[in-house]
């Protein structure tokens, strides 16, 4: 399970795609509709806030926007209707990290994408979170 800090935009269209997939089946495992993935890592940082399957609809909901600049049509009615009010915190140190996955991921998946995004210093986090000085996987809740 991968879900990503980064902003969704950078993501080419698999990744987008997958991240969608990927934030659904983590909605389930939050809900207790799953068997599988309950004790995920990714997964830490949703089950820390007051409000976990709020945290991840708040999350779901980013993405499906990103796909709808994309005009593409993700099927909203999957997000429960709850809300994360809060931010949750993501480290410099895991923005870097992840960034630098994606760009790996990029040069042969999509390498339009990769040169375009390539020299981008400002690394944007996904809308629901805040970015923090810190290393690798530090995630808390603001």
């Amino acid at each position: 399970m991968r879900l990503w800090s980064i902003d969704p935009a950078y993501l080419d269209s698999k990744g987008l795609v997958a991240l969608w997939r990927e934030a659904l089946l983590a909605q389930k495992v939050l809900l207790g509709e799953t068997k599988g993935y309950k004790n995920h890592p990714q997964l830490e940082r949703f089950k820390k806030t007051n409000n976990p399957v709020g945290a991840i609809a708040t999350y779901l909901r980013a993405v499906a926007a990103e796909a709808e600049t994309r005009k593409y049509n993700f099927d909203k009615s999957k997000i429960r209707n709850l809300k994360l009010q809060s931010k949750i915190r993501v480290t410099n140190g895991q923005l870097v990290f992840e960034y630098s996955h994606l760009l790996n991921k990029l040069k042969t998946r999509d390498p339009q994408r990769y040169k375009n995004i390539f020299s981008n210093i400002n690394i944007k986090t996904h809308p629901m979170f805040i970015n923090a000085p810190g290393e690798i996987e530090k995630w808390e809740i603001l």
